[in-house]
């Protein structure tokens, strides 16, 4: 892994994207928080020329969960005598009113777990209902759907079903027409899961480069050189950057284990709105496992950001955190307005910590 980080590597890269660089304004978008870590750690931005711009796109799972979502959890915990579960980063991640931090500070039993079966573990030594607040991409979902598939005769579990999937935010994205992009980074870790072919399909349908990119800054520097000669050659397509561990195809067996459970349906982004086809729901016959349907409780729509919040213009590559009015003043990762600061992998959380 040392070529990665290769400082002499990084010297020859830059040497060639200069070399290619066209001087015209380049745009291009990662979908991924762990990409924006390396980005900005490792100072890649300073490194380029001015005139190429690396840019957020929606790829913190923790900022796109609907406000609306955690006002649904922050009710059933609340109202009913259950156990909440959830993911750390979700914990102080601002609701329309309240956050789960501060439903468990008024006396509410939200635990933090590191992982599904923690909370099936939970499930199975109390004749409480445990309902698991259940966010991610293609990269959770798999665990998730086989630990439902091997619970099935449990009764008192359930799910708060808060799945997206990449590709149909990245076309969205790519229909905006007050968004310009001139090429895709593609998240490493979901491709590990979806492999190439849904980048293929946009590339073609788009006409812009895609690179799925590992998370070494001279895996991110080459990726943005593939997409310049792609856009010197007048080329669209998907190249994998990252084959030392994404496969074409991706992983047959997670994708089955997935299709298995969950079936496709439209999701509301925070800050974005609702993006068709871009969501996972469970099947019909795992409706028991539904928190949605086994409380009865409908999820409303909320507010998503605060008047003046810019994260969602951060996450359709519109504005960097610090054109934010409240960035670093206001909102702090320890009293943060929007979602964009809470989590490790937001863009507002990376940049107060590491610009």
């Amino acid at each position: 892994m040392l070529e990665f980080r290769d400082k002499s590597t990084t010297q020859d890269l830059i040497k060639e994207i200069e070399k290619i660089n066209s001087r015209e304004n380049i745009r291009i978008m990662h979908v991924c928080g762990t990409h924006e870590m390396t980005i900005v750690r490792w100072g890649l931005r300073k490194l380029l020329p001015k005139n190429i711009k690396l840019i957020c796109g929606p790829g913190c799972p923790v900022c796109v969960t609907s406000a609306s979502e955690i006002d649904f959890a922050v009710k059933l915990v609340k109202e009913k005598e259950v156990i909440l579960t959830t993911f750390g980063d979700m914990f102080r991640v601002p609701g329309t009113i309240l956050s789960l931090s501060e439903v468990k500070s008024q006396g509410a039993d939200v635990r933090i777990i590191y992982g599904i079966d923690e909370a099936i573990k939970i499930a199975r030594k109390t004749d409480k209902e445990v309902i698991h607040f259940s966010i991610g991409f293609e990269t959770t979902a798999p665990s998730i759907a086989a630990e439902i598939l091997e619970n099935q005769t449990l009764k008192n579990f359930s799910i708060i079903c808060s799945h997206r999937i990449i590709p149909p935010a990245m076309k969205y994205i790519l229909s905006c027409k007050d968004i310009e992009i001139n090429g895709f980074i593609c998240p490493g870790h979901v491709s590990t899961i979806i492999g190439c072919d849904p980048y293929k399909i946009l590339a073609k349908k788009f006409v812009k480069p895609m690179v799925i990119s590992g998370f070494e800054p001279n895996d991110v520097l080459l990726s943005v050189l593939i997409i310049l000669r792609q856009i010197k050659n007048k080329e669209s397509k998907a190249e994998n950057e990252y084959n030392r561990v994404v496969k074409n195809k991706g992983n047959i067996i997670a994708q089955k284990i997935i299709n298995n459970v969950f079936e496709i349906c439209d999701k509301g982004w925070r800050g974005i709105g609702t993006i068709p086809n871009s969501g996972l729901k469970l099947k019909n016959k795992f409706a028991k496992f539904d928190a949605e349907k086994r409380f009865g409780i409908k999820i409303k729509k909320s507010q998503d950001i605060k008047p003046g919040c810019k994260c969602g213009e951060i996450m359709k590559g519109k504005a960097m955190p610090q054109d934010c009015p409240y960035f670093g003043k206001s909102c702090i990762p320890e009293n943060p307005t929007g979602a964009c600061m809470v989590s490790i992998e937001g863009a507002c959380y990376i940049a107060y910590n590491y610009s």
